[in-house]
C-alpha cells in the first residue's frame, strides 16, 4: 500500500454524501424515538462506539431525557444493565463483538425497548449507518451513528443547531489544512471539554490503532489534575475548541503546556456550536490519526496486523 490509498482515506472522503443521505431519511430515527420517550436511556458500546454512546448521552439529555452510557462488558459481568422502564441505545460497527450481542439479547428478553445503530444489514440493527467499512479504523460507520443520536435528541426534543449545515462543515474539515503536521518524539495527547472530552477519546484510540503512537485523550479537568506536568518539548497536546462552557478552561490548559514546552495544535470548530462541533471535530481527529499513519508508512486498515505475528497472537481472544 502506498499513502493516500487506504480504504480508510477513501472512507472519510465520502463521509459528507453518506451524512446528507441519513440527513435526507430522518423517518427510521423519529420512529425510534419513540421507543425512548419518557424512559431512563443506557446508551452502550465498546471501543470507538463507547464513545460513541457517551457522545448520545450528552445529545439526549439535551433533549430532557436521563441517559447514561454503560459498557456492555460491564453489564455481562454483573454491572448496571436494563431493567424495567428503561430503553436500551446499543452502538455497534458490525453486531459482532459478544457483549454488546449478550446485551442486546438480556435486552429481548427482558422487554427493554431497544434501539441498536449500526451497519446495514449487521446483525440486530435497527437504525442503519453505512455499509460496514473493509478498514478497521471505523471512521463513516462512527461518525453516521453520531448523525442517527443527533436524529434521535432532534426527535425528542432537543434544540442542537442546524443539523443539516453538518456535512459542509464536515467537508471543510476535510479539505482544510492537516490539524498536525508531524507526530512529537514522545506523546500525542488530545484535550476537549463537554462532549468532546469523548472526541479527544477518540482521536486517541484511532491514533493508537493506525500509527500506533503513544497517545492519550483526557478530559480537560482531568487532564490537568495531574497528566499535564509530564508535557514537555517532546510532547504534543491537541486542544479541541467546540465552544461551550468549557472552552476557556481548554485553552487555559493550551496555554500552560505551551509554556511548558510542549507543541499546542488548537483545533477550532464553534460554528455550529458545541453539541454539533462532535461533527467536525471528529472528522479533525480521524485526519490526524490517517495522516500520522501515512506518515509513519503504517496501515490504518489493519489493526496493527501488518505487524508479524501480531493478529496470531491478539485473533484468539475473538470479539
Amino acid at each position: 500500500m502506498t499513502a493516500g490509498d487506504s480504504a480508510m482515506r477513501a472512507t472519510m472522503a465520502r463521509q459528507p454524501a453518506d451524512l446528507r443521505r441519513l440527513l435526507a431519511d430522518p423517518d427510521p430515527a423519529a420512529r425510534a424515538a419513540e421507543l425512548l420517550s419518557g424512559r431512563r436511556v443506557l446508551l452502550a458500546g465498546t471501543g470507538t462506539s463507547w464513545h460513541a454512546a457517551n457522545h448520545g448521552a450528552w445529545l439526549l439529555r439535551a433533549a430532557g431525557l436521563e441517559a447514561w452510557p454503560l459498557q456492555p462488558f460491564d453489564a455481562a459481568v454483573g454491572g448496571p444493565r436494563p431493567s424495567a422502564g428503561d430503553a436500551l441505545v446499543l452502538l455497534s460497527h458490525t453486531g459482532e463483538k459478544r457483549h454488546s450481542a449478550d446485551l442486546l439479547a438480556r435486552a429481548a428478553r427482558d422487554g427493554v425497548p431497544t434501539v441498536a445503530i449500526g451497519g446495514i444489514g449487521t446483525r440486530g440493527t435497527t437504525l442503519e449507518t453505512v455499509e460496514v467499512e473493509t478498514s478497521s479504523a471505523y471512521t463513516a460507520s462512527h461518525l453516521d451513528a453520531l448523525l442517527r443520536l443527533a436524529q434521535l435528541a432532534v426527535a425528542l426534543g432537543a434544540s442542537l443547531g442546524d443539523l443539516d449545515a453538518v456535512p459542509d462543515a464536515v467537508a471543510a474539515t476535510l479539505a482544510g489544512p492537516s490539524p498536525v503536521a508531524a507526530a512529537p518524539r514522545r506523546l500525542l495527547e488530545f484535550t476537549g471539554a463537554g462532549p468532546n472530552a469523548w472526541t479527544a477519546a477518540e482521536g486517541a484510540l484511532k491514533l493508537r490503532e493506525t500509527a500506533r503512537i503513544a497517545t492519550q485523550g483526557l478530559m480537560v479537568e482531568q487532564l490537568h489534575h495531574g497528566p499535564a506536568v509530564a508535557l514537555g518539548p517532546d510532547d504534543a497536546l491537541v486542544a479541541l475548541d467546540g465552544g461551550g462552557p468549557g472552552a476557556s478552561r481548554v485553552a487555559e490548559v493550551a496555554d500552560a503546556a505551551e509554556a511548558s514546552g510542549a507543541t499546542v495544535h488548537r483545533v477550532v470548530a464553534r460554528d455550529l456550536g458545541e453539541p454539533l462541533s462532535i461533527f467536525p471535530l471528529t472528522v479533525a481527529v480521524q485526519r490526524i490519526a490517517l495522516e500520522l499513519a501515512e506518515a509513519a508508512d503504517t496501515d490504518p486498515d489493519a489493526f496493527g496486523y501488518d505487524v508479524p505475528g501480531r493478529e496470531a497472537i491478539w485473533e484468539p481472544l475473538g470479539f
